[in-house]
């Protein structure tokens, strides 16, 4: 463990990442032996071991968008009652925020909930790590709805375990389930990994554990409220001279003209898989269409196995819906993305391989396949696979 750094390092550290993390993100927990898992960072199964034959012909294979009969119960829900309200505004103030400054900020316009917390930093083999330490309970709702639904996050945390913002973990290169020295203290076991929507904020622990760890008591303010609608002016002149003010909604500030259309993906309705795989690859240039096909058969058997797997991934790509939400395309421009619909899930994939890097080819792409499902074994299945397409449709 570091030593708890000057106020001004924690604030210097949380202004540092200017990169807003998507406020609705994917869940990855591993607890014991039991997984529970995005795409994003899945470890779902290990491969069985077969001959890497592709089969059948893909060019005989009709996609089909028919309508798939969803669960009764939906994975990964944590119980009843549990309504996200995402924070618009993290603040790093210059000591423990008292509760005439906490009412003050209450009483700010557009200003519906308020929340304290304890802030630090520990080092890892001496990389920084900055993290806030809440009460489970308390900060539950404070996250994304898919994390939020989700107990085992709430259980590791409970257990004095490190819940890893997913950004973080790729930054980083931290494996789910491992143990890690902090510098100076304890080990800490990456439980859970979640897209957690806060600027500069690395990830969570326990109350308690952060009180072993000597974070600041109640520097870290977090505030719910309209979109775009609190000041930003009104919250440091509450919080006083040396606060950190992060506007969280940033994109809702952003006049509408000046935002970018988000990029469409149409590659209508082709009559094969092998067409769709061909057309969806376009996505991302410098991906095999292969590829694709080879994570298709390996998922679903192209479609012939939607799932809900047992981590409650969906689709022909066997997306999780936090994961999909983000990565998920229309890919037919029938106006909605459909985890179900093969038409939409391929370029999805593709879309998800792409922000990893399959483009780029080589390692790049090996490791895109791995953040797909964590595992080298699964990489090595779905290259060999790719090869044998690229064999028999050559």
């Amino acid at each position: 463990m570091s030593g708890l750094p000057s106020l001004r390092a924690v604030i210097l550290m949380v202004a540092a990442v200017l990169v807003v993390t998507a406020a609705a993100g994917g869940v990855v927990v591993i607890l014991g032996d039991d997984l529970v898992k995005t795409a994003s960072e899945p470890v779902r199964r290990k491969p069985t071991q077969r001959p890497q034959q592709p089969s059948p012909r893909l060019d005989r294979l009709v996609p089909t968008a028919a309508p798939v009969k969803e669960p009764v119960k939906e994975f990964g829900h944590g119980g009843p009652g549990i309504t996200a309200t995402p924070p618009r505004v993290l603040a790093i103030a210059a000591g423990a925020v008292p509760k005439s400054t906490r009412f003050a900020l209450s009483g700010l316009k557009h200003v519906q909930k308020v929340i304290v917390v304890d802030a630090g930093a520990v080092k890892v083999a001496g990389t920084p790590l900055n993290l806030l330490a809440v009460d489970p309970a308390d900060f539950r709702s404070w996250t994304p709805q898919p994390v939020a639904d989700q107990p085992a996050v709430w259980s590791a945390l409970a257990r004095g375990e490190l819940v890893a913002d997913a950004g973080a973990m790729r930054k980083f290169g931290m494996i789910l389930g491992a143990m890690y020295q902090v510098d100076g203290g304890p080990r800490l076991r990456v439980a859970a990994s979640a897209t957690l929507g806060l600027v500069g904020v690395d990830g969570l622990v326990s109350a308690d554990l952060g009180r072993s760890l000597g974070f600041a008591p109640g520097v870290a303010v977090l505030l719910h409220g309209k979109a775009g609608k609190i000041s930003e002016s009104g919250v440091r002149k509450v919080l006083g001279k040396g606060s950190q003010v992060v506007m969280l909604d940033a994109a809702h500030r952003t006049p509408k003209q000046q935002q970018k259309p988000q990029a469409t993906v149409n590659v209508g309705r082709p009559g094969s898989y092998l067409d769709l795989y061909r057309a969806s690859a376009t996505r991302c240039p410098g991906l095999s269409w292969t590829v694709l096909a080879a994570i298709g058969q390996v998922e679903s058997s192209h479609g012939r196995n939607n799932g809900p797997s047992s981590a409650g991934a969906l689709g022909p790509m066997q997306f999780m819906p936090a994961t999909w939400k983000h990565y998920g395309v229309d890919g037919d421009g029938d106006g909605k993305a459909d985890i179900w619909s093969p038409y939409d899930a391929v370029p999805g994939a593709a879309n998800y391989l792409c922000a990893n890097g399959a483009g780029q080819g080589g390692e790049k792409l090996r490791k895109a396949i791995w953040f797909y499902n964590h595992s080298w074994d699964y990489v090595n299945k779905v290259m060999g696979i790719a090869e044998a397409y690229a064999r028999t449709y050559a």
